[in-house]
Formats: C-alpha cells, structure tokens, sequence
C-alpha cells in the first residue's frame, strides 16, 4: 500500500527495489509503483523511512494463527464472544480455513464465518460443522443485476443459504444487507429480497450496513475503484428498509 500523504519523495525505495518496479519521473515527484512486475519483496517497505510504503497480508501457518487466536481466550470467556473468520471472501482459503475452524472447535472457541455465500456447494459444505455462527451477505435479489455490480451469479449464494435453512441452521444465521445508494437500496430489490427471506424459515436476523467510500484503500493499492455511488444512505431510507423486513418478522439492526 501506498499512503501518498506520508511520502517525503526521498527516493529510498526506488534506489533499493532489485527489480526496478518503483521509479520517480523527477524529484518532486512520489513513486510510480509497477504492480505488473512488482513480486511484493517488502524491501521497499522495510527502509521506508516515512513509512509511507507498507507490506499488507503476508502467510501464516496454523500453529502461529492459533498461537494469536489463544491470546483472547480470557476475553472469549468473559464476553461470550470468539472467532470471526472475515476477508475478503474466507472460502476461498476453504482447505487453510477448515484447519483453523477444527482448532478453534478442539480449544472450545466459538466461531464464526462472514461470508458472500460465494462458493461451490462441497466446498461450502465442508465448513458447516465447525461454524457457530454465518455472518451471510446478500446484495441483490436479481440475478442479471447481480452479475453487473459483483460479476458473478447470486444462485450459488441463494442456493448455499437455502442449504444452510433446509439443515435447519437458519437459527445460525445472520444476514447482512450493505446498503448502497441506488443500487441495493431500490424498491424492486428490497421487494425481492424481502421475497427470497420470507421463502427461508428460521433466520432471526438481518444487519443493514449502511455504504461508506472505500475508495482510498483502492488508491492506495493502485486499483481502480469502480463504484458509481459515493454517498451514504439516509436515515428515512434506512428506516424504511428496516421496517419492511421487520414486517417479515426478522430483527433489524443498522450496523454490524
């Protein structure tokens, strides 16, 4: 990542990188970052002296995930609370996930799964046993609009919640509705949402999330930030979704 307004235009990573991948078009200039060659060596970062570059991610095994997860036992047991396994999308790491999620459970640590629902049903299956709690997003009701805005189909997501309701974990769910100005927040999409919830039975509750502009973590990572809206929900808007889905018997929360 890149945060521009840390940058001193000091030159340090440019004359470090061993593959050339930053460069500088004059001296008042901050660093161009070629992301096509860049292999994310950290070197760059490492001598940064503004700090202005900096390594995001990086691997870990089971045993040194675990070591951090113990660290929160005594706070696991006061509050009630445990693991979330988040992203990013945690299911596509399923085998890395499946491994944490057996440790938790060996240990007792409750856990849950935020999740798009986006992946193949085996792959989907193999978590269920050592998952407490899904944390389930949905976004849009029509399939040819949910393609547009994600690029990819809502039937594996549609199809996985209603696996999840028919092996009666409905009671295990907690749905989560971002709600983006002019996209997800329309009256035919809450219709139809609030027409697929009412076909599931036993899910107790729905989080609205309100859109808030991401779009500096994408300039930071030199990704284009596609997003048409960039305003957030108002109030009355909000308070109109939660009453409709309340009218379906479910627990709204704005938030989550």
């Amino acid at each position: 990542m890149f945060f521009e307004y840390k940058c001193i235009k000091c030159q340090t990573c440019s004359s470090v990188c061993p593959i050339s991948a930053i460069t500088f078009e004059n001296e008042n200039s901050t660093p161009h970052i070629n992301r096509q060659i860049c292999n994310n060596c950290g070197i760059c970062s490492s001598v940064c002296p503004a700090e202005a570059l900096r390594l995001v991610g990086r691997e870990i095994t089971i045993e040194e995930l675990m070591r951090e997860i113990e660290k929160d036992i005594l706070f696991y047991d006061n509050s009630g609370g445990g693991v979330t396994f988040s992203g990013g999308e945690p299911l596509l790491q399923h085998q890395f996930l499946i491994e944490a999620l057996k440790e938790c459970k060996k240990r007792g640590i409750h856990t849950a799964l935020d999740t798009s629902g986006y992946a193949p049903e085996n792959v989907f299956s193999s978590v269920l046993d050592y998952v407490d709690v899904f944390l389930y997003d949905l976004k849009l009701s029509d399939n040819a609009e949910h393609i547009i805005y994600t690029g990819v189909s809502n039937a594996l997501i549609m199809n996985n919640l209603r696996m999840l309701v028919d092996m009666g974990r409905g009671k295990d769910v907690i749905l989560r509705f971002p709600v983006i100005p002019g996209i997800t927040d329309t009256e035919r999409n809450i219709d139809g949402l609030v027409d697929f919830i009412s076909s599931l039975k036993g899910i107790p509750e729905i989080d609205l999330l309100p859109f808030h502009d991401v779009s500096e973590k994408y300039n930071r990572l030199g990704i284009e930030y596609r997003m048409p809206t960039q305003g957030a929900p108002s109030q009355e808007k909000l308070r109109y979704i939660k009453r409709r889905f309340q009218e379906i018997g479910l627990y709204v929360k704005i938030g989550g």
